[in-house]
């Protein structure tokens, strides 16, 4: 028995109180909301219930933004802005490039006067392979740097060679980083260094070298060969960390945004290439820096908020409600960590959320509205469902959402003229279905083909020449389409921080981006939710059910349809798959218990609007919590120990 009690002790964190006080605080507030959601009691309000019931319908009204709409929003929108952008990345990286080729694959560095050499720091650029690195006293007798351990050399490349990668590798998995080369402890003092790269072409962009006494200055080099090794020393970091270097998948969206800027064959080719197209134009405009390829998810992360915000209002019109509910999607994990990287969700998430937004506008026109009125919202819902499907293939299943609330919108349409015996539903039917063809099937296939001109450029083919009536050019997209299907079908790997579905729902497993130590503080940060949205979350998802159920409530069908269009698919993919996924799900979250505060709010309980207040709050504090864990800045690894990790050996804080 005290075994057991003390192996109950060691596995339990100081910091799982957090999760314990949360859980009863949201018990709280749904008890609270079971409360006010009910008759109140000594009033036929009951009755009114009774008799109110109607048939389930989208006839729902639609209120506009106002005056007093500004400032919260305002507010919203600066606090967000300030925290997107802060610490995002290095404004300047190397920008000069030395390309080593078949002709030219060595450089050699010269030392004004011998040198211990302690470390040699080097930025990488485009294209892989290794480098040998060997140093010599007098120009012709090369001391060989010993390579990494082969355990090391596993850990560069999935797919390493029998021998150990040389002292200086680029691999896939570290272009656009600054790395640290490997070099033996007893190098003598040497004038000349060597460089020889093993594929060609390859990049470098800057090296620093480090002697007894600190860093070597650029006028004690000479490398006529190669320059641009050494014309942005003022561009060394002190360290490799990411406000420097690409880091998680940015290796593979960042990277292959500059391949698009420079008319290059793709490297990552396994998600459509909008996406990658954003982050290109950004890059064109800030420079190839770690601020340049990550402002344009930062950006649309902030918008995304001001979309939201709109979009509660619509639906519920209240200020307080759209307030609350976009404070809640701002203070998110999932929506703060995602949009600060230079990955393509962000994009997939926004478009979803805006298609929704104007299909939302479109199920609640009237039927028998002038046809005129049902056409821009319907015509923006597909647009936007296009440039989702060309930036990712997660906006797909948002489709198999929009098509059943469309669905469910002509059948609620056709009973409505029944009903009340009005004619012209053939003819609205046969128009409504015509256009949609253009805005859901023609629009989005065009928008998706034109996203790949950068493939078709990167093979010698241009516009003027005639590339989109060039069969060849529709060959490349299709081969693409085959090649992505093949990847993402046949997808067998292993990973540490892979989940499943059910294991979204509960917050209960991370993915961890970027993790440094030194000496007692720590510098890391991770995607997953914050608890008081996702758990609480799921809870008003259940009670949309209840209300669908019961109330015959159609916002919340609308809810639930988002909601498990973007969810259910992953419940019967077998591939590897990770929480970011379940990053679209979280606008749904956030919608439903923006239900639930809506009925609070209606409601005339005294305590309404500090609960609705409260439970913001406390989203706002748990993400102030969790900041270091979110934003990767350097912090006593104790914090993490005694306040953020709230389930050991599921949350790898």
């Amino acid at each position: 028995m005290l075994n057991a009690l003390q192996a109950v002790r060691d596995y339990l964190e100081p910091a799982m109180v957090f999760p314990a006080i949360t859980l009863l605080l949201l018990a709280l507030f749904f008890i609270y909301y079971a409360k006010v959601s009910r008759p109140e009691a000594g009033t036929l309000e009951w009755v009114e219930r009774e008799i109110s019931k109607t048939q389930l319908t989208f006839a729902l009204p639609r209120y506009k933004m106002g005056k007093k709409d500004a400032l919260p929003l305002a507010v919203i929108l600066a606090l967000f802005a300030f925290l997107a952008f802060f610490v995002l990345g290095d404004t300047e990286a190397p920008q000069s490039f030395h390309q080593f080729t078949k002709e030219e694959s060595e450089i050699i560095i010269e030392l004004d006067s011998p040198e211990k050499i302690e470390s040699i720091m080097y930025y990488t650029g485009l294209w892989t392979g290794r480098y040998t690195l060997d140093l010599s006293t007098n120009g012709v007798n090369w001391i060989r740097q010993d390579p990494l351990g082969y355990e090391d050399a596993v850990k560069e490349s999935p797919t390493p060679s029998p021998l150990p990668s040389p002292a200086m590798n680029q691999s896939y998995a570290h272009l656009f980083k600054w790395r640290l080369a490997e070099l033996n402890a007893d190098n003598p003092a040497v004038k000349y260094i060597r460089l020889k790269a093993s594929n060609y072409p390859m990049e470098l962009g800057e090296i620093a070298i480090y002697g007894e006494n600190g860093r070597i200055p650029a006028t004690r080099l000479w490398c006529p060969e190669a320059p641009a090794l050494l014309d942005e020393q003022e561009l060394v970091p002190s360290r490799p960390e990411y406000m420097n270097s690409m880091y998680f998948d940015e290796i593979y969206h960042g990277r292959t945004a500059l391949e698009h800027l420079r008319n290059i064959r793709p490297y990552e080719t396994t998600h459509p290439p909008l996406g990658k197209e954003i982050i290109a134009v950004s890059i064109s405009a800030f420079g190839m820096t770690p601020f340049g390829w990550r402002f344009p998810g930062a950006l649309f992360g902030v918008i995304m908020l001001a979309i939201l915000y709109i979009f509660i209002k619509n639906m519920f019109g209240k200020t307080a409600v759209a307030t609350c509910g976009t404070l809640l999607l701002g203070f998110d994990f999932m929506r703060f960590v995602q949009t600060r990287i230079a990955t393509i969700d962000t994009y997939g998430v926004f478009f979803i959320l805006l298609s929704y937004y104007f299909m939302y506008r479109y199920i609640t026109t009237a039927a028998d509205a002038p046809f005129r009125k049902h056409i821009p919202p319907l015509a923006l819902s597909g647009l936007f469902f296009g440039i989702g499907c060309a930036s990712k293939w997660i906006v797909i299943y948002s489709g198999v959402g929009l098509a059943a609330l469309y669905i469910i919108r002509l059948v609620m349409a056709a009973k409505q003229f029944d009903r009340y015996s009005i004619p012209g539903f053939r003819k609205l039917l046969v128009k409504t279905l015509s256009w949609s063809v253009l805005f859901f099937v023609i629009i989005p296939v065009a928008i998706y083909c034109l996203s790949y001109i950068p493939y078709g450029l990167a093979q010698g083919m241009e516009i003027g020449e005639g590339m989109l009536t060039n069969k060849d050019f529709y060959k490349i997209i299709w081969d693409n389409q085959k090649s992505m299907l093949s990847y993402h079908g046949k997808l067998i790997a292993e990973h540490p921080y892979s989940s499943w579905w059910y294991q979204w729902i509960v917050d209960g497993r991370p993915i961890l981006y970027y993790n440094q130590y030194e000496g007692t503080v720590r510098s890391t940060f991770s995607a997953f939710g914050n608890p008081v949205i996702w758990w609480g979350g799921f809870v008003a998802m259940v009670v949309m059910v209840l209300r669908l159920v019961r109330q015959r409530d159609g916002k919340a069908l609308f809810i639930l349809i988002g909601y498990l269009s973007q969810l259910l698919p992953w419940v019967f993919i077998s591939r590897i798959v990770f929480v970011y996924h379940y990053f679209p799900s979280t606008l749904f979250l956030v919608l439903a218990i923006a239900h639930l505060f809506n009925t609070i709010l209606e409601s005339k309980h005294s305590w309404r609007k500090a609960s609705v207040y409260a439970y913001t709050a406390a989203s706002g504090v748990v993400f102030g919590m969790f900041y270091p864990a979110l934003t990767g800045v350097w912090t006593p690894q104790w914090y993490f120990k005694y306040l953020l990790r709230w389930i050991p050996g599921a949350w790898p804080i």
